[in-house]
């Protein structure tokens, strides 16, 4: 047995090519063998604060089949085993309240479930039994991405425990008889026990975005981003729900970019309440709780609750309620397949498929426009917001306005009972005599004018009338009204005389007789 400390990611093989191929089962069991004794080697390790280098530590150990000191003997072929980040893959385990005994016992106590994989790539799914872990095989590139990655994966969930981005728990590869199996433990985003009456995989392009003709014939197909939108017209959710889903959504994407990964998808399932719900028998009963904490849909997106109690119980399993149309939904999501960078092979990529259809419809793209258009078929397409029923927003509006009108209304009145009562007063003051007591009208006739008013006024009434009037913000009186000139035609004297008369005077006293000797009396005191 030999036990060895790197700095970089491992390649290529130990064991001898004479061996056969090992077995689907074998290859298996080696895998639970190995994550079982890197987990059980690491609980002698004493916790301490993850530093720099922890990122970039590999361990090697051989597991021969006989046995040794300190493996266990086995019935599986001889393997090499490689541990990434240990320290800080703990870490990130005891960040979501995943123990030790919790995480072996769901790896290793019975027989991993392998998953069909419905996209392009040649990864292998597996599940443990208890719905809790997804252990996915990953290419050199991704993996050696991922270790990559650690430290602003470290830092981002020391800010945000609750997302929607894939969990990694651990990182591993299995050398054996000549094959290299990389596996990362991720959390489960669609739990079994919950029958998924539809499946997407929706990444916000349309080339090419549809499921083919093999998988649409499986039991449970899943569809893509062209097939959501013939099948289904949008998600509805309460307007809570949906700004908290489009704001974990939109924070997400962001690390995405500033990470430069693109090509991610969103896997959408979608549980119709309203059907008799299938495959609900022993595997739910089994479950005694949830081991990980904030793994669940309904916990993902609540992003300023603190230290909820397990949400997943055997009704929803966590699942965010919707609705479309008259059905009622359980919606379970996450976002998968983060592990691709744009890197030079990707931009290849994009330009070439870019010479052949539209560019800005095809998945691999630059990190920023991927995220706005992936957010954008989110926020619109898929998941959509309950507005009021139209009868009730338009009663509200009504009353809204009826409301604001009578508010008006008793806002202008004091005005208008105010203006009132200033012009009462003025009539007042009019009927007492004294015409320049008011600086607010300018068509006061100056003192030369009116000789009927002068006469009743003591010189200094007339010198602080005059005072008022010249600080006054109307117009100037010093030069008689040039509209009392010669050249004034005998209507125009009327109208001016209609508004100038004083309030005293009777209506009566406009006959014409009168208004004549009145027009006199004006243009003799100009003259």
């Amino acid at each position: 047995m030999t036990t060895a400390t790197t700095d970089s990611m491992g390649r290529g093989t130990t064991a001898s090519k004479d061996h056969k191929k090992p077995t689907p089962a074998a290859l298996k069991g080696a895998i639970q063998l190995g994550i079982g004794y890197a987990v059980g080697n690491l609980s002698s390790k004493p916790d301490r604060d993850v530093l720099m280098q922890d990122f970039s530590v590999v361990e090697s150990v051989f597991l021969p089949s006989e046995g040794s000191n300190l493996t266990p003997a086995h019935h599986y072929p001889d393997f090499r085993l490689k541990t990434y980040a240990p320290l800080a893959f703990r870490y990130f385990r005891e960040l979501f309240g995943i123990k030790p005994d919790d995480y072996l016992y769901s790896i290793c106590n019975e027989p991993l479930i392998e998953l069909s994989n419905p996209g392009a790539s040649s990864s292998w799914f597996y599940l443990t039994s208890d719905d809790e872990f997804i252990i996915k095989t990953v290419q050199h590139k991704e993996a050696e991405f991922l270790q990559k990655l650690l430290p602003g994966y470290y830092m981002n969930l020391n800010q945000n425990p609750r997302t929607l981005l894939p969990k990694f728990y651990g990182l591993y590869c299995i050398q054996c008889s000549g094959v290299t199996v990389r596996v990362v433990v991720m959390n489960n985003v669609l739990p079994r026990a919950m029958k998924m009456h539809y499946k997407y995989d929706l990444k916000g392009s349309s080339y090419k975005r549809r499921a083919s003709r093999k998988e649409r014939v499986k039991s449970s197909p899943t569809f893509k981003d062209l097939d959501f939108q013939e099948m289904h017209e949008g998600l509805h959710f309460d307007p809570e729900t949906y700004n908290a889903m489009m704001k974990t959504l939109q924070r997400d994407c962001r690390v995405l970019e500033s990470f430069k990964i693109m090509d991610y998808s969103l896997l959408l399932g979608i549980h119709v309440l309203d059907r008799r719900p299938l495959n609900r028998g022993s595997r739910l009963d089994s479950r005694k709780g949830q081991k990980v904490l904030y793994s669940t849909a309904l916990e993902s997106i609540q992003g300023n609750v603190k230290d909820p109690e397990p949400v997943a119980d055997d009704d929803t399993l966590g699942g965010i309620p919707a609705k479309h149309k008259d059905e009622n939904l359980l919606i379970f999501l996450g976002i998968i397949d983060i592990l691709q960078s744009y890197r030079f092979i990707k931009k290849v990529e994009h330009s070439w498929k870019a010479l052949v259809h539209d560019g800005d419809t095809v998945s691999v793209h630059r990190p920023s426009f991927y995220a706005d258009r992936f957010l954008k078929f989110m926020g619109t397409t898929v998941f959509k917001k309950i507005h009021p029923l139209r009868g009730m927003s338009s009663k509200r509006k009504r009353s809204s306005l009826h409301v604001a009108k009578s508010a008006s209304q008793e806002i202008l009145s004091p005005q208008k009972e105010k203006k009132e009562e200033e012009k009462k007063a003025q009539s007042m003051e009019n009927l007492d005599g004294n015409f320049y007591s008011s600086s607010k009208r300018p068509d006061l006739l100056p003192r030369s004018t009116v000789s009927f008013a002068s006469a009743k006024h003591s010189e200094e009434d007339l010198e602080s009338s005059e005072d008022r009037r010249a600080s006054s913000s109307t117009i100037a009186l010093d030069d008689p009204l040039p509209c009392l000139s010669r050249s004034m035609s005998e209507s125009e004297l009327d109208v001016y005389l209609h508004h100038t008369v004083s309030p005293r005077r009777p209506s009566w006293s406009l006959h014409p007789s009168i208004r004549k000797l009145e027009k006199k009396r004006v243009l003799s005191s100009h003259l």
